[in-house]
């Protein structure tokens, strides 16, 4: 009897969590809010170290990869750069 009780219980509460759609008349207040000011944090130093360093290696690999075209060229005996 108890076991009834609490899942009918548990049952009432799902079914209080769901809820109807908003009407399609109703306004959309929070589909477009105003862009806020992004606030300075304590990390803000790392995050502009770790974008520093991803634009790095970005111009690394595109260095290698223009080794790896020479070594390629010269392997092959063809002549420039």
């Amino acid at each position: 009897m108890l076991r009834i009780r609490l899942l009918m219980l548990a049952l009432l509460g799902l079914a209080a969590c769901g809820g109807d759609k908003p009407p399609a008349d109703a306004p959309k207040a929070a589909a477009a809010p105003a862009p806020e000011q992004r606030q300075p944090t304590v990390f803000d130093d790392q995050l502009k170290a770790i974008d520093k360093a991803k634009g790095v290696e970005q111009q690394l690999l595109q260095e290698k990869a223009q080794h790896d075209r020479q070594i390629q060229a010269q392997e092959r005996g063809d002549s420039g750069s």
